[in-house]
């Protein structure tokens, strides 16, 4: 048991305490979210007509593509079923997993993405308490079809669509803007081409899933890529106030806490 623990230990970069400082970071912005996202919940019908407005409005550009776009998907069961579990994963297990290698295996680079993560979430806070909206899967009357109910079994109202979905939280798309700081983070840190590409296709491909699965309108896609790079400039604010504890590849940091 001390061997494992000891082993654990080494592999660390910063020792028990930095991590369980980055575990109460996190936990503590995924609270803050959820408390935000039960406010949400009832305000169905506010988030119904924000979300005839932003139907409305991509009518009036001549914009409005999703509906066509799904339904040249959906004959095709095998990549609905892959969009479906890469809904579901994305915000959670994939994101979850690139910030712990990046901590195990890039730590200079953490501190910057990790601040990133916790200003994204901050601004979509306030855009799902201020415009809560409805995704398009719950317009059918325009030709949507919401995949993860009809074809992975997973009710928006169960248990595990409620830990992974906002129900009123189409603006702007968190699956895109995690997808965008994920991906570009990851061909920054990335060394093989091979894992370049990926990460560089990554935020298209989840553009994709959030709108084939009814889910997102474009413009969400586009306002979470916004939200992403409004808070890489944040970061990169806070990286220069302190260059040694938050910039993306500074130099090695002194053996001192990092917040």
């Amino acid at each position: 048991m001390s061997r494992s623990l000891a082993a654990i230990t080494a592999r660390l970069p910063k020792g028990w305490g930095d991590l369980g400082r980055q575990v109460v970071v996190l936990v503590g912005v995924d609270l803050a979210y959820t408390f935000v996202r039960g406010i949400a919940d009832g305000e169905r019908t506010i988030a119904i007509v924000h979300g005839q407005q932003v139907i409305d409005f991509e009518r009036s550009t001549h914009t409005f593509f999703e509906p066509g776009l799904q339904a040249f998907f959906l004959p095709a069961q095998g990549l609905i079923d892959l969009a479906n579990q890469i809904y579901l994963n994305a915000q959670f297990s994939i994101a979850l997993g690139f910030l712990v290698w990046l901590y195990l295996f890039r730590n200079e680079s953490y501190y910057f993405v990790r601040n990133m993560f916790v200003v994204s979430m901050g601004l979509a806070l306030v855009g799902y308490s201020v415009f809560p909206t409805a995704p398009p899967r719950m317009f059918p009357q325009y030709g949507f079809v919401d995949t993860l109910t009809k074809y992975a079994e997973v009710g928006h109202d169960s248990t595990v669509a409620k830990i992974f979905i906002n129900p009123y939280a189409a603006v702007p798309s968190m699956h895109c803007a995690f997808a965008m700081m994920i991906g570009g983070s990851g061909v920054m840190v990335c060394r093989n081409w091979w894992a370049k590409a990926w990460w560089a296709f990554w935020p298209l491909l989840v553009s994709w899933v959030t709108i084939v699965t009814a889910n997102h309108y474009w413009i969400d896609a586009a306002l979470g890529w916004m939200v992403a790079l409004a808070a890489a400039a944040v970061a990169y604010r806070l990286a220069l106030a302190r260059p040694h504890a938050w910039s993306f590849r500074g130099a090695p940091a002194p053996r001192e806490a990092e917040a």
